[in-house]
């Protein structure tokens, strides 16, 4: 199979995430895509997250009926902070028959150079990237390793969406209403 990685902290899951990974599951040449929760990006800070089997939890919920889409939990038992050239290593060792493909935004991609063995990566995974405003790619546009998918995009993001629940206020149509009940019965993001 050949499967998209999706990586996120999804604190928490929200439409733009699912719009992204639907896209590329329906769009591309991609067999599934997996949304790869981590439990501690490198680069975010570890304690505004909500608890990594609750936002994996969130997940599930979000993309029950999706056959193409599915959540993953690898890097829960991975050392932390977690980082994608591990994790590619590990699940390389998993899932030999696999062939996997990196799912990310063009701002990710402008700064890959900074990513722990970025070299590796880009030699041994090709990478599709959905655009992002402002994001400058320019160096990538010709890399036969890199396409280039134009993805519906939402301004939303998961700290606006923390912002509007420490805030009382709806966060409807943000996320899934299956999402904002639990979050809403869990009493997360207070």
């Amino acid at each position: 199979m050949k499967i998209g990685l999706f990586f996120g902290s999804f604190n928490p899951i929200h439409i733009g995430h699912l719009i992204i990974a639907n896209y590329m599951a329906a769009n591309t040449d991609l067999d599934a895509v997996w949304l790869v929760v981590s439990p501690h990006n490198p680069h975010k800070e570890k304690s505004t997250l909500a608890d990594d089997y609750t936002r994996l939890h969130l997940v599930d919920l979000s993309i029950e009926n999706n056959l193409r889409l599915q959540s993953c939990d690898i890097e829960f038992n991975l050392p932390q902070p977690s980082y994608t050239c591990d994790t590619l290593a590990y699940l390389n060792e998993k899932y030999p028959k696999d062939k996997f493909v990196l799912i990310m935004g063009g701002d990710n991609l402008a700064t890959l150079h900074k990513w722990k063995n970025y070299e590796w990566i880009f030699k041994n995974y090709p990478i599709y990237v959905y655009n992002r405003p402002d994001a400058d790619i320019s160096a990538y546009q010709n890399d036969a390793n890199v396409r280039f998918f134009d993805v519906p995009l939402m301004e939303i993001s998961a700290t606006f969406i923390r912002q509007l629940i420490q805030k009382d206020c709806s966060v409807r149509y943000l996320v899934p209403d299956k999402v904002a009940e639990e979050i809403y019965k869990a009493n997360l993001y207070k």
